[in-house]
């Protein structure tokens, strides 16, 4: 039976996915969830998520749980637009205007700004950020190899993607990289009770975004007056068709480079790194000949990790989807994490296999405008990382990992290890 008969009169799905305990859940117990959902009903109509930064003012949200969906919702932008919002609850309309964010942009301004950021990655600067990526790769290994036990995500996965993308941008007071990356986890992690502290959310949310605006904001400047050899210089100095990015542009794609280079590559090295101990055949597999299974294996650690479980879009017209009457200004919600599981596409999605091929996962996005701009850096990570862990430490032992609370992006808070 239908879950909509009217456009007036919806019925909420049975199996909701708005509590905060739903996505307080781990991702198997979750997809046990979306799993029927993507069998029986793959476009479903669910309450206003729990927990909001706001009382919600809508009544409900569309949640796209299908493979073939997902790719559809993301790939159809005019229908199912980005620029009322990405994020999967309410978030107060001061802060989506102060972010301006690429990711709640639609064309054709997004299309400009990702010209001119585009342009700012030189080939001159993408050899220079691999051979950074690989040294780095190898003093984060010397230094785990020195220290027997810890903690995993901050001893490795954290550093390499803070590094990289502030190394990139040209940020060079490592004071100033630790605030950034603190904030950039408020950013995501608003609701977990550790990164908040005692602070209502939306104050943790507001805090982050406005120091990481302050201090894209310097940076710019500074770099306008003291040009160098790194990509915030770029971003600066690229123009297209005559056009430049203005101090509000770049601050947002530092927010966004801050937020989104940090969180996903650390949480999918962390998240592989499990995988590998607890699929032993795949690391073999990868060891026996790396050059030959980085490739696929990379792509698998994406779809298998997918560090980015949710994004929200707004449908622009009515439009059937899925069996459903989707009206204009509905909130359309895609799920990321169950595409990336989805047994029409994937067979045995639950099994982290590195020779998978084809891999056409959505862990990157599902095309369309958005689909990652940066995913060439953090497949470099996830190379140049994994070349030294797999070969250079072979006695790595990782306990079970500890998640933020959230849904937007999978976040491990922390993993222990012992050498």
């Amino acid at each position: 039976m239908s879950m909509t008969t009217t456009a007036t009169r919806r019925q909420y799905d049975p199996l909701s996915i708005s509590s905060v305990d739903f996505w307080a859940s781990t991702a198997e117990e979750r997809d046990q969830t979306f799993r029927i959902l993507r069998r029986e009903r793959p476009v479903s109509w669910h309450r206003p998520l729990e927990g909001s930064l706001m009382p919600p003012e809508n009544n409900g949200v569309w949640v796209v749980t299908s493979h073939e969906l997902v790719r559809y919702v993301s790939q159809n932008p005019a229908i199912f637009c980005s620029g009322q919002g990405f994020q999967f609850e309410e978030v107060p309309e001061d802060i989506l205007t102060a972010a301006g964010s690429f990711l709640g942009m639609d064309d054709p301004r997004h299309a400009k700004l990702r010209r001119l950021v585009s342009a700012a990655f030189t080939p001159k600067q993408i050899a220079k950020i691999h051979d950074q990526i690989r040294n780095q790769a190898t003093v984060i290994v010397d230094d785990l190899i020195a220290a027997p036990e810890g903690d995993f995500v901050s001893a490795v996965s954290k550093r390499l993607p803070m590094w990289t993308v502030y190394e990139m941008l040209g940020l060079e007071n490592l004071d100033a990289r630790e605030r950034a990356a603190h904030h950039a986890d408020g950013m995501v992690s608003w609701a977990d009770e550790d990164v908040a502290a005692g602070r209502e959310p939306g104050e943790v949310l507001n805090e982050s975004l406005v120091a990481l605006l302050e201090m894209g904001f310097e940076f710019a400047e500074e770099r306008r007056s003291h040009p160098k050899n790194d990509l915030m210089t770029n971003l600066v100095q690229a123009e297209v068709d005559g056009e430049r990015l203005t101090d509000e542009d770049i601050a947002a794609f530092f927010v966004l480079l801050s937020v989104a280079g940090n969180d996903t590559t650390r949480n999918s090295i962390t998240l592989a790194s499990k995988a590998f101990q607890d699929f032993p055949d795949q690391r073999a597999v990868l060891l026996s000949d790396f050059d030959e299974h980085i490739g696929t294996a990379i792509e698998e650690i994406v779809r298998f990790a997918s560090p980015v479980m949710t994004f929200r879009r707004t449908a622009t017209k009515d439009i059937e989807l899925g069996g459903e009457l989707i009206r204009e200004g509905d909130w359309v919600a895609i799920i990321y994490s169950s595409a990336n599981r989805d047994e029409r596409v994937f067979e045995a999605p639950d099994r982290f296999d590195i020779t998978r091929s084809p891999n056409p996962h959505v862990g990157f996005g599902g095309g369309g405008p958005h689909f990652c701009m940066g995913n060439f850096v953090a497949k470099m990570q996830l190379r140049e990382l994994f070349d030294q862990l797999l070969h250079r430490v072979p006695t790595l032992s990782l306990g079970e990992p500890e998640y933020l609370t959230g849904n937007f992006v999978r976040a491990v808070k922390s993993m222990p290890y012992s050498l």
